[in-house]
């Protein structure tokens, strides 16, 4: 790219990673800005792509930073993307209909780092909790002029001590990971960017109440407005999810996902019109850093055409503690330093974060099973006597809780007592609930029923809960050895990755 300072690569993508072509949406529906790519690239023109650009108001984050991380590959690119709690200039009777009166706290509601390799055929998007207790680097404060040194708070917080510029030196000083693009976006564009495509389909496993935020959503799938997405997406204090502001991220991640299978269905890429509307909705509330350039956009655009779903990877910051109490600041979440910073590093590094797993059957064995055709045992850590669990049959069918309590204790289990009727978190997929006390054992029953999806319940004591769902086809052997690690377990192999990543297709609702 021509004089931007930007580290863009002008190579074309290189190949596919199957699935939806997604690339050119989520710059759409994450950036907002970067939409106007799309237009050039979909038939509108230089001229209207200057037009817009003219509409966009700037900010100069990187002024006077110091000392700043090197740019890793020298061809990848990241953005930090900031949703703002600025409330200025919104009526008030919108803020009361959003659930998001009071005065503005002046700080970032949402903070991910969105990570473009050299290639330009992934991206991975690590979200950084809003609570996370990080240093303040030495800054003027914007309220006062004075100059401060070097503090401690939460990284939310960085905006309202320093504006955009303290908010990319603490995620920079933070991660090591040099921010090339900033992008700000408020509440007012990310409402209306939902309504632009029609609303977004949510599927949630279990019901999601939240007083604060307004939500209130049933177990299964739900049709969402803007309204409803901007509550789904804040949402930090729901009774069946205690992990507060991890559990947003979570849900933040598979709303982007959602969005951008939207984006698609709906045929908004092949529609200038309705492209159109989606760009209007975000240029008037997004901020984008001063070397982001029209000719940017082009490139850019022209660059991720070939992104595939697959291609876009979520990350999640392994963290040492989610209730972290600092005087002044109360409960903050604390990082694990060592492999918050292994995965900081692949991210520096251009690496791939999901790495294909590597199988150890025999050639001559059948698909999971070993020279006798027979399933090979998972190996575990905790023996499948030791732990106690309680099935629940959480679909309509008759019998099949007896059938699973009957599996589970055929390999060994200790049921806890006879099969049980629920409520079914989506009626589909099977739910291991546990107590996060019981986090070693609760692996040798995600061995033994490996496409379940697992909840922790804090309290729940150590027996635990299987709810059966319409998906169930049987249990899988289990028998103590060493374990067997996984793609995002740190195991005895000191080459595994000490952090979590999922793809895009793993994130979005099943269907």
């Amino acid at each position: 790219m021509a004089n931007t300072g930007s580290r863009a690569s002008a190579r074309p993508a290189e190949g596919n990673r199957g699935g939806r072509n997604v690339g050119r949406n989520w710059l759409v529906l994450i950036t907002g800005v970067l939409a106007t790519a799309i237009l050039a690239t979909s038939g509108i023109g230089w001229a209207w792509v200057r037009h817009l650009d003219g509409k966009i108001e700037r900010v100069d984050p990187f002024k006077d930073l110091a000392n700043r991380p090197d740019t890793g590959s020298g061809k990848d690119l990241n953005f930090l993307i900031v949703g703002s709690d600025n409330r200025e200039g919104i009526p008030k009777a919108t803020l009361d209909k959003l659930h998001a009166g009071g005065e503005s706290c002046d700080c970032t509601d949402t903070i991910m780092i969105v990570h473009l390799n050299g290639k330009r055929d992934r991206a991975t998007i690590t979200s950084l909790p809003r609570d996370s207790y990080v240093t303040f680097p030495a800054h003027k404060d914007k309220r006062t002029g004075q100059q401060r040194g070097e503090t401690k708070g939460k990284i939310n917080a960085a905006y309202t001590l320093g504006g955009p510029a303290l908010t990319v030196d603490t995620v920079e000083k933070s991660t090591g990971i040099r921010i090339d693009h900033y992008v700000e976006v408020n509440f007012v564009s990310f409402v209306s960017v939902v309504d632009a495509l029609g609303g977004v389909e949510m599927c949630t496993p279990k019901p999601l109440h939240d007083p604060k935020s307004g939500l209130d959503l049933p177990a299964g799938t739900s049709r969402l407005d803007g309204q409803k997405s901007l509550q789904f997406v804040r949402a930090r204090y729901i009774a069946s999810d205690p992990t507060g502001d991890i559990g947003r991220t979570q849900r933040q991640q598979k709303f982007i996902t959602q969005v951008l299978a939207k984006a698609t269905d709906s045929g908004t890429l092949t529609d200038p019109l309705k492209l159109k509307n989606v760009v209007d909705a975000v240029l008037g509330s997004i901020k984008v850093d001063e070397k982001l350039k029209p000719q940017d956009f082009l490139a850019l655009g022209k660059e991720m055409k070939n992104l595939s779903n697959s291609g876009v990877t979520y990350a999640q910051v392994p963290l040492k503690s989610i209730d972290h109490q600092v005087p002044e600041w109360g409960s903050t979440v604390l990082w694990d330093d060592v492999k918050a910073r292994g995965l900081f590093d692949a991210i520096r590094g251009d690496k791939d974060l999901i790495e294909p797993a590597k199988s150890e059957t025999p050639k001559n064995d059948g698909p999971g099973g070993n020279a006798t055709g027979a399933p090979t045992p998972t190996q575990v850590e905790v023996a499948p006597g030791d732990i106690a669990v309680q099935v629940y049959n959480g679909t309509p069918t008759q019998g099949l809780g007896t059938r699973a309590n009957d599996d589970l204790k055929a390999v060994g289990f200790a049921m806890a007592g006879p099969p049980r009727n629920s409520t079914p978190p989506d009626g589909v997929h099977t739910t291991i609930r546990y107590d996060p006390k019981w986090n070693r054992s609760v692996k040798t029953v995600q061995a033994a029923l490996p496409n379940a999806v697992s909840e922790s319940v804090t309290g729940l004591g150590r027996t635990i809960e299987v709810v059966v769902g319409s998906s169930y086809t049987g249990v899988a052997p289990v028998q103590v050895g060493k374990p067997t690690p996984t793609a995002t377990e740190q195991s005895a192999d000191p080459a595994a990755p000490p952090y979590s990543a999922k793809s895009g297709d793993e994130v979005s609702c099943k269907k």
